[in-house]
């Protein structure tokens, strides 16, 4: 009464949408590393209650070739990495570092004061600290008393 019918066979609806869905997981299976989509440089956003900080793996760019904009919410991270230069005779036996330019962009979770906005690079990481912006900071409300 309460089943569906799917040809000659007649199962209960929940039953049938988790057998899909276990074929559609099995279809699926060992196709992970292929659908994933890597996105460059990875990163780290740590929210505090004054700023956030981000973090960036970009190992062997110089930071000459670095770019950070900040518009309100949003930060923009671009550069470009330089391919390596090959002696005579070498060629690559693998090459899985990539070359050329990126460009990632991050909405963060409050506007940043962008003039205050500091950045170091030291051993392959860059280390981004973007201030809130003095409107975006919770106020202290005062209470009358009546």
């Amino acid at each position: 009464m309460f089943g569906t019918s799917f040809g000659r066979f007649r199962t209960a609806p929940l039953g049938e949408l988790q057998r899909l869905q276990r074929d559609i997981n099995r279809a699926f299976s060992g196709f992970d590393s292929f659908l994933t989509v890597h996105e460059y440089p990875a990163l780290n956003v740590l929210e505090g209650s004054e700023n956030v900080v981000v973090t960036a793996e970009l190992p062997g760019i110089h930071p000459d070739n670095l770019n950070i904009a900040v518009v309100n919410d949003t930060l923009t991270l671009s550069g470009s990495r330089e391919p390596g230069i090959l002696k005579e005779g070498e060629v690559y036996h693998r090459q899985e570092r990539n070359y050329g330019h990126f460009s990632r962009t991050v909405r963060l979770p409050f506007s940043v004061a962008a003039g205050k906005v500091e950045a170091s690079y030291k051993k392959g990481i860059l280390t981004i600290i973007l201030p809130r912006a003095e409107e975006e900071k919770p106020k202290k409300i005062t209470i009358k008393a009546a």
